[in-house]
């Protein structure tokens, strides 16, 4: 039986280089260099993916031993994608409201014919300016959120605070509306008004503005400049607790809102009355004011103060507020310095320049309970009356016809007055 046999090798023919081929260097050289790259290249793949996966477990391995540390990572996109979506979410929500109302009309009169000639530039011989007429005139514009489907809406007190105006709502779609004033707020600066007829809308999702953070994002709604519908701005809440003086609105004037929201998401003309929303698509405020002399300040009132707004709208018709009766000053260092008084905190008790501003109201709850001039109020129902925490923003958070306890320091005594709050509306 024959068998494959190798050859016998010639061990000095291998070592010998005169006995080698010419080529085997070469060759040799290359084989080991394929074979040594392709062997790296497996060793090196699994060896990393290995270090790799250990790592991944390490970091979830740490993230569940400490639930309140999370390694988790967001792309730069989420945010956006965040807004996007909030937009796409509120924004059938948010209407304009449009101000129209009859306005004179103007010509003027020449005393040589006695006939009226329009003549809007009055160049002709010593004319006399006459109303010859009236028309419906676009006097203003602002914003507003649907807070119901059967057509609530929120807005400012300053947007619709001329009862003689007709108000005219138009949402996203374009689509036009008439609305009514339902009610207006006495102390804060909302009004509720409704859109007649149709019951099918989509009511904004309102949110909560205690738990609102310095730096958190914020989104602002409206028609800006009374003329761009819908337009987005966005910022930061960039502080809180702020009391400011604003004025304006279709009537003039001015007043003092207490607890405000703070973004430097641009609010223009026109986006009074609309929503500033969190990334939740949340409501949390309603923007009311710009600084004229700053830049990128803008402030909203808190959703909380306008949700008993929109209750008593609906339920009774009206908002009314728990009426005290009394004209003061809150007590700081320089008040007590200048009255020479014992503290430094509390409600000083005073009369204004004017006759009309006694300093407790006539037939008020503040005088049947016998508060006097000069008196101090240092504390309502057990709470501290201070800069921070004033008379104002403590009677807000009851209602009319509740009783409570005051501490009043009266010629340097300290006694308690009960008083049984009144109510004051519109």
């Amino acid at each position: 039986m024959s068998m494959y046999q190798l050859p016998e090798l010639n061990l000095k023919q291998l070592q010998s280089p005169a006995n080698k081929p010419q080529n085997f260097n070469l060759i040799t050289a290359a084989i080991i260099l394929v074979v040594g790259i392709f062997l790296g290249l497996i060793f090196g793949y699994y060896f990393y993916k290995g270090m790799g996966d250990e790592l991944v477990n390490k970091i979830a391995f740490s993230n569940n031993s400490d639930s309140t540390l999370e390694a988790k990572y967001e792309p730069q996109t989420s945010q956006e994608q965040k807004i996007i979506q909030v937009v796409n979410d509120a924004s059938p929500s948010v209407v304009s409201i449009v101000i129209t109302k009859e306005v004179p009309v103007y010509g003027y009169k020449y005393p040589s014919s006695g006939s009226d000639i329009f003549d809007p530039f009055g160049i002709l011989s010593n004319p006399q300016r006459i109303q010859i007429g009236k028309e419906k005139q676009q006097v203003g514009a602002g914003s507003g959120f649907i807070v119901s489907e059967d057509g609530f809406i929120l807005t400012n007190k300053h947007v619709v605070s001329d009862a003689k105006a007709e108000y005219t709502v138009i949402d996203n779609k374009q689509e036009e509306y008439s609305a009514k004033i339902i009610a207006t707020d006495p102390v804060q600066d909302l009004a509720i008004i409704k859109i007649d007829g149709k019951d099918n809308f989509k009511p904004a999702k309102l949110g909560n503005s205690s738990n609102i953070q310095i730096g958190q994002t914020a989104i602002a709604i409206g028609n800006a400049l009374g003329e761009f519908q819908n337009t987005i701005s966005v910022g930061v809440i960039s502080g809180l607790g702020r009391t400011i003086v604003a004025s304006g609105g279709i009537e003039g004037g001015s007043e003092t809102l207490e607890d405000i929201i703070q973004t430097d998401a641009a609010i223009n003309p026109g986006n009074s009355g609309g929503p500033l929303l969190n990334l939740n698509g949340e409501v949390i405020g309603v923007n009311t004011a710009t600084s004229e002399s700053g830049e990128s300040i803008s402030f909203a009132i808190s959703i909380d103060k306008a949700k008993r707004d929109i209750e008593q709208a609906r339920s009774v018709g009206k908002i009314s507020y728990p009426y005290l009766g009394v004209r003061y000053t809150i007590i700081n260092d320089k008040i007590q310095e200048e009255k020479e008084l014992s503290v430094n905190y509390g409600a000083l008790i005073l009369k204004g320049t004017s006759a009309n501003e006694p300093a407790i109201a006539k037939g008020s709850p503040a005088a049947a309970a016998g508060l006097k001039e000069g008196d101090i109020i240092l504390e309502f129902d057990n709470q501290k009356v201070n800069k921070n925490n004033t008379l104002a923003k403590i009677i807000s958070n009851y209602n009319p016809g509740q009783t409570v306890d005051l501490k009043v320091l009266r010629k340097e005594a300290e006694i308690t007055i009960k008083v049984t709050l009144g109510e004051w509306d519109q």
